[in-house]
């Protein structure tokens, strides 16, 4: 995948994992972030469990990154101590 495609499926997906989690988004750049580092730990979750990880711009990758990203939001939450909005 091309840098291009690593910060929109790390925009779409850290926008949609920060509003599944906080019911409000982080802003753009920290969305991207988050997208990215969640498509990144979401690939090795699915690996571990013997799916394939992020496969390119398409809506599997989105899937992975977005439970990539929700994984990684909780696990923020609960080391930082912040709450969570529900």
């Amino acid at each position: 995948m091309s840098v291009i495609s690593w910060i929109i499926l790390g925009l779409i997906a850290g926008f949609i994992g920060s509003k599944i989690v906080n019911k409000s988004g982080q802003g753009m750049l920290m969305d991207i972030v988050l997208g990215i580092v969640g498509a990144v730990i979401g690939g090795v979750i699915f690996n571990f469990f013997g799916a394939a990880g992020v496969t390119g711009l398409n809506i599997y990758s989105l899937i992975v990154s977005v439970i990539g990203a929700v994984v990684v939001l909780f696990l923020y939450h609960a080391v930082s101590g912040k709450k969570q909005i529900r």
